[in-house]
């Protein structure tokens, strides 16, 4: 992009540094001018006219005055033109790293060596800046593509399913209808997941006061046919933990972690509990279930999206795509809380969310 004409910094440096220099030199001069020649007799005064005096002082002095403006402009401009391209150097190398970035390269790093000054602070931040930017594009292309592919996968049974059904017109529609439906009901599902996932991302949405206690009770409610058809026992205790929010989103983020425990729980007899309470100024929220032992080197990746645990059960109307805890791990972080996630020794998952509590 090329600029607008116009003086450079360079030459902008170089002229203010010449100008000083012009300035404190005339301001030296007059001085000598005044306050020195005042006190040297005119020619009048002189012994027989050859002492030193004012008249011819005067004339050596103006010479000599002249050739030292010209002399102190050169340097000015010489020296001023020098140190200004030495101190910004650093912002050429800065300024360079900008468009490499500009143009898709976003692995660039400035790598700035030397004391601490302010150059040195500002490619610190931009090296920074742009690691962040690298690590946010990567995982916005990861996402994308294994958005694209989990989309892909329920289109492509639909589509199955009805070429079998062009085929074969003696098959059973009710059957075909029933599956196109569970198909269509989990495509649906996902792509309101990714939407949510997006907007809590964003951190576009209106904040209120909510509780998670009455939060926990509604989604243990809403997720308790699910739990009696498994054998699970649901049991909610815990105080008011006012937090302040999105209840759509907060809903959403407790209905998962509870969905969440019943269906990794054991099979029959399993136990989801769930507790609220407030401490150290913040909402908690735990949440914790019986089941198999989760291997502690797969809790720190069941937060990434499409991450999804190794018991997973994908053949119910409940199979997930990955998006659960990736889902209340986005939403807890819009909401400027933690998210901790803890395998339980006898088996089972502990997941414990702190907000900032609300007075």
């Amino acid at each position: 992009m090329r600029r607008p004409p116009g003086p450079s910094v360079r030459l902008k440096l170089t002229l203010s540094y010449a100008g000083v220099v012009l300035v404190t030199g005339a301001v030296l001069l007059a001085v000598v001018w005044l306050f020195l020649l005042r006190y040297v007799p005119d020619s009048s005064q002189g012994l027989l006219g050859i002492s030193p005096n004012r008249f011819l002082l005067s004339r050596v002095f103006g010479r000599a005055a002249a050739v030292a403006m010209v002399l102190l402009l050169v340097v000015g401009l010489v020296g001023g033109w020098l140190l200004a391209g030495r101190m910004l150097a650093p912002l050429t190398r800065i300024t360079a790293a900008a468009r490499t970035a500009g143009g898709g390269s976003l692995s660039h790093r400035i790598r700035m060596e030397g004391r601490q000054d302010e150059f040195r602070e500002l490619a610190d931040a931009f090296d920074g800046m742009l690691e962040r930017l690298e690590s946010h594009v990567a995982e916005q292309r990861r996402f994308a593509a294994n958005a694209s592919h989990e989309l892909r996968t329920p289109l492509a049974i639909a589509q199955t399913l009805l070429d079998v059904a062009r085929r074969d017109p003696t098959r059973d529609r009710d059957e075909v209808l029933e599956r196109l439906q569970t198909v269509h009901t989990r495509a649906i599902g996902l792509t309101e997941a990714l939407l949510l996932l997006s907007r809590s991302d964003r951190g576009t949405f209106v904040r209120e006061r909510v509780d998670l206690s009455l939060l926990a009770e509604e989604a243990a409610e809403t997720l308790l046919p699910l739990a009696e058809r498994r054998g699970t026992t649901l049991d909610v205790t815990g105080a008011a933990a006012p937090v302040r929010g999105s209840a759509e989103l907060l809903l959403r983020m407790v209905t998962n972690l509870v969905q969440n425990a019943v269906v990794h729980n054991l099979p029959v007899g399993g136990t989801v509990t769930v507790h609220t309470g407030t401490g150290d100024g913040a909402s908690v929220l735990r949440v914790g279930n019986t089941g198999p032992v989760v291997p502690p080197d797969l809790v720190p990746t069941l937060t990434e999206p499409f991450q999804r645990g190794t018991e997973r059960v994908r053949t119910d109307e409940h199979a997930g795509a990955g998006l659960g805890l990736a889902l209340v791990h986005s939403i807890v972080r819009a909401h400027a809380g933690t998210l901790d996630l803890a395998a339980r020794p006898d088996g089972g998952l502990l997941v414990t969310v702190r907000l900032p509590a609300t007075p």
